[in-house]
């Protein structure tokens, strides 16, 4: 078993949120997995001082910001061959919605990066695990409603505390044709005809623990759709 990781860059406010990162990469490994991380080479959005919150005036890049998670073991996402993989994960943090999209200020009417969006088709079209945690189903949303590929995917629950406005986010993902199901913090979501696994991770009001083991149950999930191939 094969994973692609697409990372977003390196911290929650900015780039890729590193708990749920780390834990997507944890979890691979115990199942028995391999993994690549990718990122896109490009300049971040923003740099956020994650100790004020404030945007800090400095330039950084997304890739290079990734590789600190990735211990160095990189590779740009146009490089991506869904041939080589049994599945793309894309974990969370505010960088889903800024580097990836520009969904963070645009919602639904913005755009996605191009390799990003070739990335998931591609992944959808080979028939191919695609896994979405946190913000990341809003990702799979642009480039599969842009594709015309309706898909279940799911942000959290509209009826489990949140910091996040999650009607919104899901209706944001219902314009572009996708459904929508909820999910709390100890469930997940599985779209089986469109092999894809949505983790809610810190959309919801979580500590820790809850959410490493949010991200482990849709390992395993995407591990059994790999083994289950039909």
């Amino acid at each position: 078993m094969k994973i692609a990781v697409l990372l977003s860059g390196c911290g929650v406010y900015d780039g890729a949120e590193i708990q749920e990162s780390v834990f997507t990469l944890a979890a691979i490994a115990r199942n028995g997995g391999e993994y690549q991380v990718f990122a896109p080479d490009v300049e971040m959005h923003h740099v956020i001082d994650h100790t004020t919150g404030n945007e800090m005036p400095e330039k950084r890049n997304v890739l290079i910001e990734a590789a600190r998670i990735a211990r160095g073991n990189i590779r740009n996402i146009t490089e991506y061959d869904p041939a080589a993989f049994d599945a793309l994960i894309i974990p969370g943090g505010f960088g889903t919605a800024k580097n990836l999209t520009d969904w963070a200020f645009k919602g639904p009417d913005g755009t996605v990066n191009a390799a990003v969006a070739s990335a998931i088709t591609a992944t959808r079209e080979a028939g191919k695990v695609i896994g979405a945690f946190c913000m990341g189903p809003v990702v799979v949303a642009k480039a599969l409603g842009n594709a015309h590929q309706h898909a279940v995917l799911s942000a959290g629950s509209t009826e489990a505390a949140s910091p996040y406005n999650i009607g919104a986010i899901h209706a944001g993902m219902e314009s572009l044709g996708m459904q929508t199901q909820n999910a709390t913090i100890t469930e997940i979501s599985i779209d089986r005809e469109n092999r894809i696994v949505c983790a809610p991770c810190y959309m919801l009001d979580a500590g820790i623990l809850e959410v490493q083991n949010n991200i482990e149950t849709a390992v395993r999930a995407i591990a059994d759709l790999i083994r289950n191939k039909a």
